[in-house]
């Protein structure tokens, strides 16, 4: 299968031997950083530094003409990536003979949120997410349509791989954290992920839920779960009842899908013939934050396939295969099961497992080929290694020796 591993451009730039250690992992292809969030990572290779400490989200190239004058524009990087990094990185790993496909993070962005409060998702207790753009709200929705275009179709880029495409909620490592204290599970996360800020509040009354009366059932449904008597595995239905929850989850997909469609449109449209557009996706419509939850059908539809988490296992690959080929696929959760019927033809979609292969960070390389192996049974296309900045060489060595 074909092989990409993720990458950041300090990764590569100054350091000149980068690029041929990549090529000789294995992979065919590099999906490189040119728009993302804020980080500390570790460049365990590089001949100059150890840390790089990426204070802010940003983009990593000098940003457009399109955003003069406009109040929500990306924030160019500071000097842990000066000037065109994404240009100069892409070019030392396409000479190398790597193929390079950009990777772009939207809808998760602590320095908008700051800068400007107003786009945040707001809970049920009116607390703001900094991190989480509202995508119901227009002028946000316009700025992550834009952003995707721009930093998707960089020069020397093949295609694309669109992350946090959805909605962000409450879920978020965040410095310092401190919110492990109570276990809320599956179903409290996606209550305390809701928003209920002025664009979503009309969203909700348009579908004849009046925001006021919801966000009071949504703090009633989690009452229990603050005192520690809500079973940790209850889905959204049985917190906040089944009518409820498939009314707000219904708006929520429509306005996720209506983005992702306008985005994969707008980067097609920037884009030279011939351009992959992926998005990071889940099966559970429900689920928030880098992996977007999704409706198989119709995300397959919209876009050339999708990157699919496998660190916990092959699971969440099923019902994409299904997907792929007009099966019927269940996902766990009567909330959870969406709508089917995209918009186009799944034949052909591209299917990625993620595997990690960071030991540290609680990857397995050493059991990569058996993964490998394991994915593609479930119906995997591509693979996708996370991370191959941040390995170490032990890690890197088992990765060589378990791609043909």
């Amino acid at each position: 299968m074909k092989t990409s591993a993720f990458l950041y451009p300090w990764d590569v730039n100054g350091d000149p031997d980068a690029a041929a250690r990549l090529a000789d992992l294995g992979v065919q292809q590099v999906t490189l950083a040119s728009a993302y969030h804020s980080t500390r990572a570790l460049t365990p290779r590089h001949p100059h530094h150890r840390v790089v400490t990426a204070a802010h989200a940003a983009v990593l190239y000098p940003p457009g003409e399109r955003w003069h004058g406009q109040r929500l524009r990306p924030y160019p990087a500071g000097d842990w990536a000066p000037g065109d990094a994404y240009g100069a990185a892409a070019a030392a790993l396409a000479d190398a003979g790597l193929d390079v496909h950009s990777w772009v993070v939207l809808a998760h962005n602590s320095r908008l949120g700051a800068d400007h409060p107003d786009t945040s998702v707001v809970n049920a207790y009116g607390d703001r997410y900094p991190w989480a753009p509202c995508i119901a709200q227009p002028a946000t929705r316009a700025y992550l349509t834009a952003l995707a275009a721009e930093a998707a179709a960089r020069p020397g880029t093949h295609g694309t791989e669109l992350e946090s495409c959805g909605w962000y909620g409450l879920a978020h490592l965040h410095a310092h954290d401190k919110i492990a204290g109570v276990g809320l599970g599956d179903g409290a996360e996606y209550l305390m992920s809701l928003c209920f800020c002025g664009s979503c509040a009309r969203g909700y009354e348009d579908a004849g839920l009046p925001a006021a009366r919801l966000a009071a059932a949504v703090r009633e449904a989690l009452d229990p779960v603050w005192r520690g008597t809500a079973p940790g595995d209850a889905t959204p239905d049985r917190l906040l009842g089944a009518e409820l929850a498939a009314a707000t989850l219904e708006f929520r997909t429509r306005t996720a899908r209506t983005l992702q469609e306008e985005a994969v449109a707008a980067v097609r449209a920037a884009a030279p013939d011939g351009f992959q557009v992926l998005l990071h996706a889940d099966p559970v419509p429900y689920h928030c934050g880098a992996n977007a939850g999704v409706d198989p059908h119709h995300i397959l539809g919209v876009a050339d396939g999708v990157v699919v988490p496998c660190a916990g296992g092959t699971g969440l690959l099923a019902p994409f295969a299904a997907a792929a080929t007009g099966a019927a696929a269940v996902t766990g959760s009567a909330v959870a099961t969406g709508s089917a019927g995209g918009a186009g033809s799944a034949a052909g979609a591209v299917l990625a497992a993620n595997l990690p292969v960071v030991t540290g960070m609680g990857g397995a390389p050493g059991t990569l080929a058996r993964d490998a192996e394991r994915a593609a049974r479930a119906g995997a296309t591509e693979l996708r290694l996370y991370h191959a900045g941040l390995a170490s060489d032990a890690d890197l060595a088992e990765v060589r020796r378990a791609l043909p």
